[in-house]
């Protein structure tokens, strides 16, 4: 079977939450599940090359995260907890089997696969943290991300012109392909004020109680060049022994992108010791 796209339209938790659509992937399958979220103001093709990886042993299930990509631009919450909802929601309407999904994420993502992994222990069979860490609060974080957002050149005038500003190869490419044509060339499918308010929660809590409610196997994936600090991981290692940690010493924060067969090695070594029997 390829890979399927399709929208799920998932719900608030109130009555008069509007319904929001989701953009997914699916390679279909019966292999393991493995569930990959994508971080902040990305788009869930940033996976590709991963996915490609595990799709001959794995169910590979992406989505754009609300506020990002195909999905809707602007939902009424975007609270870590509706993020979450929205793993729970599109795990439940593609029949992902409970106590078998592999969730992976990175950077914002990953908080979300933290968040849902301490929640819903029921749903989660093991963790993969590529770039993402419970620390904070981050106060400055709401005004970096709404800086960086201010300094892309928008429309740029073609897709070689946005990777190169986003950095080149192939983490630069991915970020290009995540612009849409507009007015004078190529746009965000992203808002400013949705992308800022998505980070307001990190600006003033940290999830290291999530972290000590994760009961499933853990792999925290750090880039030598990446966010997350060698002081973080040490310290979730330390808090929740048996946590296994890798780090691609050359790679960015964008580590998925950069350098996707190390990341590919350490996440199949990882599940390798989770299920003996599962093939990847």
């Amino acid at each position: 079977m390829g890979t399927t796209t399709r929208t799920i339209t998932v719900t608030g938790e109130g009555e008069g939450d509007p319904p929001v659509h989701l953009h997914c992937t699916d390679s279909g399958g019966d292999g393991p599940p493995l569930l990959l979220l994508h971080g902040l103001a990305g788009h869930s093709g940033e996976w590709d090359a991963l996915a490609a990886r595990f799709t001959p042993a794995h169910r590979v299930v992406a989505f754009d995260a609300r506020g990002s990509g195909a999905s809707t631009r602007r939902p009424g919450d975007v609270s870590r907890a509706a993020h979450v909802r929205d793993v729970v929601q599109v795990a439940q309407a593609l029949r992902l089997p409970a106590g078998q999904l592999v969730l992976v994420g990175q950077s914002m993502g990953g908080i979300t696969a933290l968040l849902t992994a301490a929640a819903h222990p029921e749903l989660v069979r093991a963790l993969v943290l590529v770039e993402a860490g419970p620390d904070g609060p981050s106060p400055s974080l709401p005004e970096t991300i709404g800086a960086w957002l201010d300094s892309w050149p928008v429309p740029f005038p073609d897709a070689e012109a946005a990777a190169a500003f986003f950095g080149g190869a192939a983490a630069g490419r991915a970020w290009a392909v995540g612009l849409v044509p507009g007015p004078g060339g190529l746009h965000p499918r992203v808002e400013r004020d949705v992308m800022v308010a998505t980070v307001q929660e990190n600006a003033h809590r940290d999830f290291w109680d999530a972290w000590d409610e994760v009961r499933c196997p853990v792999l925290v994936v750090r880039a030598g060049k990446g966010m997350l600090k060698e002081q973080e991981a040490d310290r979730m290692a330390e808090r929740r022994p048996g946590t296994r940690i890798a780090v691609v010493p050359d790679a960015g924060h964008d580590v998925h992108l950069d350098d996707p067969g190390a990341v590919f090695g350490e996440v199949a070594a990882f599940l390798a010791e989770v299920d003996p029997t599962a093939a990847v």
